[in-house]
């Protein structure tokens, strides 16, 4: 496991993926009761734990994808053994599952539940159509305030991309990163400051780490070791502070439909759309790679909805 985690790391996984792909590798090896190694077993075996994922577990379609690619990684990567091409386990149905969306007073009502920090990063889901990392993991230095922009970086599949900076939220982000480097440099005076950027970065730019632009804009309260350098450093905070947050105002706000922080993204979407928005441009805001993707928005738009009279309703 130390070199599957070492393979991932030159191949700059996210620690996430790390922490995912760690976890199914060793599923796999506990299947088969932990006593045979991966190298001496292949596509057979691989098969065998997937179908039993589908079969047994009743895992989704997206976990088993999941499952998949992290044994791939381990055995194309890690062993160097070709699995070659062709498996074909017991597959798990794609579920064509609608998004949860929020009105624009639900969602308003939600915002007003929320306080602080928490409400501005709620407010960026929303304003933005962030996925909930993209908040947490965003830094000083991609919040241009003179273009009223936001760069994402390194987002879904590897992708950057641009999204607009509500003007409602200027004046609170402003007071939000004036709070960061205030706390940068206090950190700075006591000998520390530091926080993660990728390897391939470190190595190019050796002081970036302690630049004020790098820091995270949302970052914990206290320090903590880096998984991987063993540095202290200050890290972002943990996504399900957020999430806890926007369960509890949902509740507040007497919202029943199951609505989490993605749905806060999902409902950017759809509201654009309502809004006249063109389609292509949803899509690019929103980072996908196939306009299909986006257009399951326009199954669940009210304006569309509301123009249609039940059947009943004309008798």
């Amino acid at each position: 496991m130390d070199q599957v985690r070492e393979v991932l790391r030159y191949y700059h996984y996210s620690y996430k993926t790390e922490q995912t792909y760690s976890s199914w590798i060793l599923r796999y090896i506990k299947f088969y009761s932990g006593k045979t190694h991966p190298k001496d077993m292949g596509k057979n075996e691989v098969e065998r734990f997937l179908s039993h994922l589908t079969e047994k577990m009743d895992v989704s379609a997206a976990t088993q994808k999941q499952a998949l690619n992290a044994l791939v990684f381990l055995y194309k990567r890690v062993l160097d053994i070709d699995l070659g091409k062709g498996i074909t386990p017991t597959r798990s149905k794609r579920r064509a599952n609608l998004p949860t969306v929020l009105t624009q007073k639900e969602v308003a009502k939600l915002l007003s539940g929320m306080k602080d920090r928490n409400a501005l990063m709620a407010k960026l889901l929303y304003g933005c159509g962030l996925r909930l990392m993209e908040c947490i993991r965003l830094r000083v230095k991609d919040v241009d305030f003179g273009q009223s922009k936001i760069f994402i970086r390194n987002a879904k599949g590897g992708k950057d991309r641009i999204v607009i900076l509500p003007e409602s939220l200027r004046k609170e982000l402003e007071e939000q990163i004036n709070h960061v480097i205030a706390l940068h440099k206090d950190d700075l005076e006591k000998g520390l400051g530091e926080v993660y950027i990728p390897d391939s970065l470190s190595r190019k730019y050796t002081n970036a780490s302690k630049e004020t632009g790098w820091q995270y804009v949302f970052p914990a309260k206290k320090l903590s070791k880096d998984p991987r350098s063993g540095k202290m450093m200050r890290h972002h905070i943990m996504e399900s502070a957020l999430q806890k947050a926007v369960k509890r105002a949902v509740t507040k706000a007497g919202i029943y439909k199951k609505a989490s922080c993605h749905t806060l993204r999902h409902s950017f979407a759809t509201h654009l759309l309502e809004n006249g928005t063109n389609i292509r441009i949803v899509q690019k805001l929103m980072g996908h790679n196939d306009v299909k993707t986006t257009e399951i928005y326009t199954h669940v738009m009210k304006k569309d909805i509301d123009s249609v009279k039940s059947p009943l309703d004309l008798l």
